[in-house]
């Protein structure tokens, strides 16, 4: 999936979501791209979006990953770090789980066992 251009949080309300911090040379996120898909598949006419942010200094990286790691979900674009400075994003990767009313419910950085 290309990406989507300017987000905003705002515009999912009423969704759960599963956000999640990404970088071209992060393996672990490699290895997570699969499971978000599954994600979204399963739950996203449920409520669920899958929503991702790549960090990347050039947008060439993120779009070279992708074309060799398809992505069923949003995709948005952050060279500048603005939304990974506002999550206090340490390392790569980093998920949240944000509720319906917009409130961060969960948080994990790192790589995760992902399960169902």
């Amino acid at each position: 999936m290309p990406f989507q251009g300017t987000l905003n949080l705002q515009q999912f309300r009423g969704k759960v979501v599963y956000l999640d911090f990404w970088a071209s040379w992060c393996a672990p996120c490699k290895r997570s791209f699969p499971w978000m898909n599954q994600l979204q598949q399963r739950y996203g006419a449920n409520g669920l979006q899958v929503l991702t942010i790549n960090v990347d200094a050039k947008q060439d990286d993120a779009t070279s990953f992708l074309q060799s790691t398809p992505a069923d979900f949003l995709v948005a674009y952050d060279a500048k770090g603005d939304s990974a400075k506002a999550y206090a994003i340490k390392g790569m990767p980093s998920s949240f789980v944000i509720g319906k009313d917009g409130k961060v419910l969960h948080q994990h950085a790192g790589e995760n066992d992902r399960t169902e």
